[in-house]
């Protein structure tokens, strides 16, 4: 892997992320927010339904890098039933990694689901960790092995609130959201999103699947970059808010 920019050189995923602490970094009413996402070249953000098969093992790595950084994971119900998750960090080096730093042993994972429509089969509730919800339904979710609250708001989920409640009544000073479009859709147009991670990976998908960001915005919204990897063709990207 070569960083392009800033300083041109040879680089690793480690060692980019190794000088990246977002949990130094929080606002007071809400922690700081990162965005990951895999692209193709025509900017598709799935392949078959997944994100999996746009990226290479250099992307997984940066995946897990990230996943190390962060005190919370969020996506959305679709990313949840599209990808089925499992343990947010199932390495119990990476895990150790995370103590280190002066991290919890494992990211606490955040969703959002409005109507409380899950696969609740998928590993994520059965491997351990933390898990979070956010949501609009009155159902009860049922007994999981792995350790489950639920926030309730009415009518409709309320992202700010939910930032607000990650932060004062958790204590989460960085969140790493990976989807999907309209999650990612509903932080931009807040402005609440500090870093864009962008995979472009050397594909062409075509069809009718969503872009990295689905949803209207009430104005562009002006990004910088501060840094940019290839390996193999593949380009990885952070961009910062402006």
């Amino acid at each position: 892997m070569r960083r392009l920019t800033p300083d041109p050189g040879p680089t690793t995923v480690e060692r980019q992320l190794d000088e990246y602490k977002p949990w130094e970094r929080p606002h007071e009413d809400r922690p700081f927010v990162a965005v990951n996402f895999a692209a193709t070249v025509d900017g598709r953000a799935a392949i078959g339904g997944v994100s999996g098969p746009i990226g290479s093992a250099a992307d997984t790595a940066m995946l897990a890098g990230l996943r190390t950084r962060f005190d919370a994971v969020m996506i959305g119900a679709g990313t949840m039933r599209a990808e089925r998750y499992g343990r947010i960090v199932g390495d119990q080096e990476q895990r150790e990694r995370r103590e280190r730093l002066g991290l919890p042993h494992d990211p606490l994972m955040a969703i959002v689901s409005g109507r409380l429509d899950l696969p609740w089969d998928a590993p994520l509730f059965s491997e351990g960790g933390q898990v979070l919800i956010f949501t609009a339904s009155e159902a009860e979710p049922p007994d999981t092995a792995t350790s489950l609250r639920v926030v309730r708001h009415e009518g409709k989920v309320d992202i700010a609130a939910a930032l607000r409640h990650l932060r004062a009544e958790r204590g989460i000073r960085a969140l790493l959201c990976e989807g999907g479009p309209r999650l990612h859709a509903e932080l931009q147009a807040g402005g609440w999103v500090d870093d864009l991670f962008l995979t472009i990976a050397p594909k062409l998908a075509g069809g009718g699947a969503p872009r990295i960001l689905e949803g209207e915005l009430p104005a562009a919204a002006e990004l910088e970059l501060a840094w940019l990897l290839e390996e193999e063709g593949e380009l990885f990207a952070r961009y910062r808010r402006r």
